[in-house]
């Protein structure tokens, strides 16, 4: 359905997106993860039409932005980082006002006011939303023309976790219809939860991609001590225990990631150097890989750096 192929993007001096290449099938939900700066957003503009590559080849359905741009722009639905609204709309003349840019009549509105749960706010003014009731209102934009393919860019930055779940409870429903899904994210569980395929970006590259299961199913030998201290005393001698794989460290926490094949070998071994180096342990967790852990190895960053 939607097929990028070999997407360049610098800005100035900076090379936001190195080569990408992707291939997503109609009705698959995806998530593209990385920490600011990894080139999610600046990808999913292109594939968007917003802007326009340096190099390589996007096509949608077989079309290009650069001849097809009205009927791209009928199929797909987009809800950006920020939206600014008309503060003293209501709801509902909100959502009119964005149907009327498709031609569409009145008669959209209580349909997307019912499937994004606003129909009790249906007369207050947009500037009386909280956040979470405005980025489902977004979403609801997104969805006036019922496109074929949706892109939301980070939609539950900021929501607390109830607000998040509401907007995720949407986005399960709409995947009944074989609407197709582009998301990017910084919440692991996020992608995790809603998406069938992951690819995972770090400066300007991706850097793995996969479903979940391929993903973690490639790591599963590995386990991980995770661990907070005082300060950096001991890190080198921590990553040389028996099985360890590799020890990513973040100076500014003092917090370290050391991948092992096996906690109960390795644990003893690691509580060993510890009383050897005389480091002192603020936090200790010991647990199987996910996601979150799979990202820091191959990036050494965690995600929301």
């Amino acid at each position: 359905m939607i097929s990028a192929r070999n997407i360049v993007k610098s800005f100035k001096d900076v090379r936001a997106v190195r080569g990408v290449s992707l291939e997503i099938p109609r009705g698959q939900y995806i998530a593209i993860l990385g920490p600011n700066g990894a080139g999610k957003t600046t990808l999913v503009e292109m594939i968007e039409g917003i802007q326009k590559p340096d190099a390589g080849e996007i096509r949608i359905l077989g079309k290009s932005w650069s001849t097809d741009e009205a009927h791209l722009r009928r199929i797909m639905g987009l809800s950006l980082q920020e939206t600014a609204y008309i503060d003293k709309l209501t709801v509902e003349e909100t959502l009119n006002l964005f149907a009327s840019f498709f031609g569409l009549g009145v008669d959209v509105a209580p349909r997307i006011l019912d499937l994004i749960n606003l129909a009790d706010k249906r007369k207050s003014y947009v500037m009386n939303l909280s956040h979470g009731m405005r980025q489902r209102l977004s979403i609801g934009i997104a969805l006036i023309n019922e496109p074929e393919i949706l892109i939301l860019d980070e939609p539950t930055t900021g929501l607390d976790p109830v607000a998040r779940r509401e907007i995720w409870d949407i986005l399960v429903d709409l995947k009944k219809k074989k609407t197709s899904l582009i998301l990017t994210t910084h919440y692991m569980e996020e992608a995790e939860y809603l998406c069938d395929y992951i690819v995972i970006m770090d400066r300007g590259s991706v850097v793995v991609e996969g479903t979940l299961e391929e993903l973690l199913t490639a790591h599963t030998h590995r386990e991980v001590i995770s661990f907070t201290a005082s300060d950096r005393r001991g890190a080198e001698a921590f990553s040389r225990v028996e099985g360890a794989l590799g020890l990513v460290w973040d100076e500014k926490s003092n917090r370290g990631h050391l991948s092992v094949r096996d906690i109960v070998t390795s644990l003893p071994r690691f509580l060993e150097a510890v009383e050897r180096e005389k480091a002192t342990l603020l936090a200790l967790e010991c647990r199987k890989m996910n996601l979150d852990d799979l990202f820091i190895n191959l990036t050494g960053r965690h995600l929301h750096e």
